[in-house]
């Protein structure tokens, strides 16, 4: 037997020192003497490496080690996933729930065929109304002969306003055909399109009033006060509210910034990130310099690759300003910003659930109180902030807060850009006053219905808003003012039916989208969309079981996705009833 000793730390030493196994002490089991869960293969070791170079091994950043992964290899195999585990010091199970949570992540066995391409064809209401199923189910045809490519449907990718619209691989097709898809793929086209913003001359006139000493941070709180901005993210919060709170916080503060605009019908941040990207960074920088954010956090959805390219390029165009302005203005912190990217999950457009994803975990809403400017990104009292209500900041310092709030129709204050899709003529993004009415918005900037169509029913806010017949028509568009009905303007995406159009069947298209998109994390979101679905597809509808689930799913659900799902089918049995009896 090799001699041993025992020094005064108790531990063994000598050269055959042995530690106790479980397996010897009495009623254990043998210990392990390899890392639990799947053992990582050299080969699998390396690629990760190769792969995840340059980018920091930290658990936050998480999504972005897997968008590496899942970029090149077309798909998350299972040996490579062990090896993100081990090389970001996480449990494989922890690497495992992140990448099955987001939609555009897909794990596969090690040896399966992968496709170089994924075509996704959107199927949510607009795209469905310009015919989304005959080019999903003309694609496939097409191409099931061709492993190369897999055509999947996807919920709604921010082209409304061009549907039927798809992605072959990272390019956004807008008025897809057969024909173009086709095309595209046989030229290998699938990066994202090149788009030409047009403020890459900026010169950050406002942020300069503020370095400079002409705005003091008072001076731009009370010009946001003054203007009665309020959250263009959906939830329409006063603006001010969030910056006083946050900047009264003690300790680092943090800022993100919503780009995860996933309510169906919805396209107007696409519109104003792909055209003024530097008007948004310059709002950015005002609104962290103000409150004392010294963190920036840009969130955008995966869909928008485009826009990534657009806002990378002007991220990097920023930061080579800052040397001289550092020089310029001293005494100012400057905060750090970063880009991160979603992975498809329509939740992490409620904010708690979007400071979990930047976290690196699966993005579900978080149980409040406290709120995220009190504690939120990794506990930090944080600024949540939709990409539209940043872009407002400049124009409200160069014309005044007054000038904002002066705008506006039958009492309401500011403009509104509304997403319009659906029956109108003009699809687009409209800059239009506060408490217009549906006709006068369709009327004076869509263009008006198609010939030989009239107007049946509207959305006014997305998949969320609920749905309105044509005799509300007139009923001022705002934030508060369709409660009584049911209703609300949310993000102002608009989508407009006619008479040749079914609400039971709009409605059962957007229940699908909720179904598909719940986190899973409560229960009444989780099963009773599921519920819903099924009762929903019935010819006749059992109405006092959806009024229960209704009910349910409004007071239980943690978050808005939730609470708002029930709209759909509640707007349907309140003006629509004769459709589903």
């Amino acid at each position: 037997m090799n001699e041993t000793t025992t020094p005064s730390n108790g531990r063994l030493t000598g050269v055959q020192a042995v530690p106790l196994r479980r397996m010897d002490l009495p009623g254990k089991g043998r210990l392990r003497n390899t890392p639990k869960g799947r053992q990582v293969a050299p080969a699998d070791r390396a690629r990760v490496a190769a792969l995840c170079d340059g980018l920091a091994p930290r658990a936050d950043l998480l999504i972005e080690h897997l968008h590496r992964l899942n970029d090149t290899e077309g798909a998350l195999r299972k040996g490579q996933l062990a090896a993100l585990a081990e090389h970001l010091r996480l449990s494989q199970v922890e690497v495992f729930e992140v990448a099955s949570f987001y939609h555009h992540f897909q794990i596969v066995d090690d040896d399966a065929a992968v496709p170089r391409t994924t075509v996704r064809v959107c199927t949510s209401l607009s795209c469905s109304m310009a015919g989304a199923s005959s080019l999903l189910h003309g694609l496939q045809a097409k191409l099931a002969g061709d492993a190369s490519v897999q055509v999947i449907e996807a919920p709604c990718i921010g082209q409304c306003h061009q549907a039927p619209a798809a992605c072959v691989g990272q390019h956004q097709v807008p008025q897809a055909s057969v024909a173009c898809v086709t095309d595209l793929l046989a030229r290998g086209e699938t990066a994202p399109r090149v788009l030409v913003p047009s403020d890459a001359d900026s010169d950050y006139t406002q942020l300069r009033r503020l370095l400079g000493g002409a705005l003091t941070p008072d001076q731009v709180l009370a010009e946001l006060k003054a203007s009665q901005l309020r959250g263009l993210g959906g939830a329409g919060f006063p603006s001010w509210r969030k910056w006083e709170t946050v900047r009264a916080q003690p300790g680092r503060k943090a800022m993100v910034v919503n780009i995860d605009e996933g309510e169906v019908g919805t396209f107007k941040d696409w519109q104003v990130l792909t055209t003024t990207p530097h008007r948004v960074l310059e709002g950015l920088l005002i609104a962290a310099l103000t409150v004392g954010a010294e963190d920036v956090w840009l969130y955008l959805r995966d869909e928008y690759h485009d826009g990534r390219v657009i806002l990378t390029q002007a991220i990097e165009a920023l930061k080579q300003r800052l040397p001289a302005w550092q020089h310029k203005y001293p005494g100012w912190t400057w905060p750090a910003i970063e880009l991160r990217r979603g992975a498809g999950a329509y939740v992490c457009g409620e904010e708690s659930a979007l400071i979990e994803s930047v976290e690196g975990k699966r993005g579900m809403p978080r149980l409040k109180p406290p709120i995220v400017a009190v504690n939120g990104v990794f506990g930090r009292p944080t600024l949540a902030h939709n990409l539209e209500t940043l872009w407002w900041l400049p124009e409200i310092l160069d014309k005044g807060g007054a000038w904002l709030a002066g705008q506006g129709r039958r009492g309401r204050s500011g403009l509104r850009r509304f997403s319009v899709s659906g029956r109108v003529n003009r699809p687009g993004v409209y800059l239009a006053p506060a408490g217009i009415t549906l006709n006068e918005l369709v009327a004076e900037y869509a263009g008006g219905l198609p010939a030989g169509h009239t107007l049946k029913a509207y959305l006014p806010g997305g998949a969320s808003g609920g749905i309105l017949p044509a005799a509300l028509a007139d009923v001022p568009l705002d934030f508060d003012t369709l409660a009584e009905h049911g209703a609300f303007v949310g993000s102002m995406a608009v989508v407009v039916l006619s008479q040749h159009d079914s609400v039971r069947d709009a409605a059962l298209n957007l229940m699908r989208f909720f179904e598909h998109e719940s986190c899973g994390q409560c229960t009444p979101c989780r099963a009773g969309t599921v519920q819903s679905v099924q009762l929903m597809t019935e010819p006749t509808w059992d109405t006092e079981r959806l009024a229960e689930l209704s009910q349910v799913m409004r007071d239980a659900s943690i978050c808005g996705l939730g609470q708002a799902a029930p709209n759909p089918f509640d707007s349907v049995l309140r003006f629509f009833p004769e459709e589903v009896q």
